[in-house]
């Protein structure tokens, strides 16, 4: 049995009470102190976004030379994830955590800013994300997780892990650029304080995994944090001198340092513009709007589907088949997600795939994203207290919890050459392209393929058939748009 699913004399315990028989707590194996625990974990390995996003949205300049500002959107970031975490919750009842998305706020900040002003980006998340909920409701994209064969579901949750393992090296440092190869260890080998922390953070929280103490995650980077902090304090200058990848972790001076009130100014920044969306879009053309808006509609798509499949599959919560019971419920949510964050300015938001920190901590229900939303809403008060964690006291989780995804590696039928090459080029691609839904799209691309090539392409499910059409398309984007000029 994976050490992640709840054993059978737990899951028989009886609900006890409103609370219990809603979110179906005891009915999963967990209990109330469990799914806290779990929230936490989540809240500190994706606590990240509300530094990041505003590094990447905040200082991108739009077609006008416009910038947000970084404390107006590590503002919205916190907010923006704190109403969609706790949506997700009461919505879907699953530990799936909601923020900006990593890759997605990049095409929006490099890729659809230069084109148009700011208020009209958000606007246009706003139109993708509408256009999510109408295929959810019309059950649409329930429909093309189901045609999914297990095979390839179980690749892509272990591909998510590989692609989860590789951002936590990546944002150690542990993982860098080489000078003659794409990546190599280090800086051309492993030195610095950062990377010791992330060394000695990786091992403690190795050693408290293998010996099951609870909280082993949340402790591992609380330690580590801890740790970060003594250097900082005993060698550092208060910068970056000692090379920390994002968050240099020291104490803030003084009661002044810890508390800020939150600027929000940028909620509602798409009706700057008025409503009139074709006349805002008509002169960049409406050729280029649908790609732009197709592109941002296809990867949020798939990747919210590859993590919730990667997420449910580490928690023992998807059938033998892959499939979810409530996925109506999740996308649902998923998809005012994202409406939330163009009304909000905080970029297209997703589900995490850091939600696989708090579900190793034994979160099995919609609690979880509920303390993870509530602290996003503390967040917002207390930014130095968020971005005192830095990137190497929180990342060991990720490799850990990247190993435990891989562990469902074996269930896959590599013999039969369709699902296994599909398979593969799932795995493979995720991390290599650092992008799930590109993943995605060549694993179901592969599949359908080989199954052609071998005469089986009857089997394929008529929809996989629609969506490799899709990703193709997508795929061709860059001459499609030299194209249309």
């Amino acid at each position: 049995m994976n050490a992640a699913t709840p054993s059978p004399d737990t899951v028989s315990e009886a609900p006890s009470g409103p609370l219990d028989r809603f979110f179906r707590i005891s009915e999963r194996g967990s209990t109330f102190g469990t799914e806290i625990r779990g929230g936490l974990a989540t809240f500190f390995a994706m606590a990240y976004i509300v530094v990041l996003n505003p590094l990447i949205i905040g200082t991108a300049e739009d077609v006008n030379g416009e910038t947000l500002g970084i404390p107006q959107v590590a503002a919205v970031t916190a907010l923006v994830a704190a109403i969609s975490c706790v949506l997700m919750g009461v919505v879907s009842r699953y530990p799936f955590a909601i923020a900006a998305g990593m890759g997605l706020n990049a095409v929006v900040a490099y890729g659809i800013a230069p084109l148009m002003p700011w208020s009209d980006v958000f606007l246009l998340i706003i139109v993708e994300g509408l256009l999510l909920l109408i295929l959810v409701l019309t059950g649409f994209r329930t429909a093309v997780f189901a045609a999914i064969p297990p095979g390839l579901k179980i690749a892509i949750a272990v591909g998510v892990g590989l692609f989860l393992a590789l951002i936590g090296l990546v944002n150690a440092g542990f993982v860098q650029a080489g000078a003659g190869t794409p990546v190599q260890l280090g800086d051309g080998g492993l030195r610095g304080w950062p990377i010791l922390i992330f060394v000695i953070g990786l091992l403690i929280t190795i050693a408290l995994y293998v010996r099951k103490i609870r909280g082993a995650m949340l402790l591992g980077i609380v330690i580590a944090t801890v740790l970060a902090i003594a250097v900082e304090t005993a060698l550092g200058d208060g910068g970056d001198r000692l090379g920390w990848g994002l968050t240099v972790p020291a104490l803030p001076d003084g009661v002044g340092g810890l508390v800020s009130l939150p600027d929000f100014s940028l909620v509602g920044l798409f009706a700057d513009g008025g409503l009139n969306v074709f006349g805002r879009w008509s002169e960049i053309g409406f050729a280029t709007v649908l790609m732009l808006i197709f592109t941002l509609l296809l990867a949020d798509f798939f990747d919210t589907m590859g993590t919730m499949v990667g997420v449910a599959h580490q928690g023992g919560l998807a059938d033998e088949d892959g499939n979810i019971e409530g996925t109506r419920e999740v996308l649902v949510a998923d998809s005012l997600g994202t409406i939330f964050g163009g009304v909000g300015s905080a970029s297209v938001a997703t589900i995490y795939a850091e939600s696989t920190a708090g579900v190793a901590e034994g979160a099995r229900t919609g609690i979880a994203p509920i303390v993870t939303g509530l602290l996003m809403v503390v967040a917002t008060l207390f930014t130095p207290l968020v971005t005192l964690v830095p990137f190497e006291a929180a990342t060991p989780v990720l490799v850990i919890v990247g190993f435990m995804m891989m562990t469902q590696v074996v269930n896959i039928d590599f013999k039969d050459p369709a699902i296994g090459l599909g398979s593969f080029m799932a795995i493979i691609m995720m991390p290599f392209t650092y992008s799930i839904a590109n993943g995605i799209g060549f694993g179901l691309l592969t599949y359908a393929f080989v199954s052609l090539a071998m005469g089986r392409g009857r089997q394929v499910h008529p929809l996989l058939w629609l969506i490799s059409i899709v990703f193709l398309v997508h795929f061709a984007e860059a001459p499609i748009y030299a194209l249309i000029g």
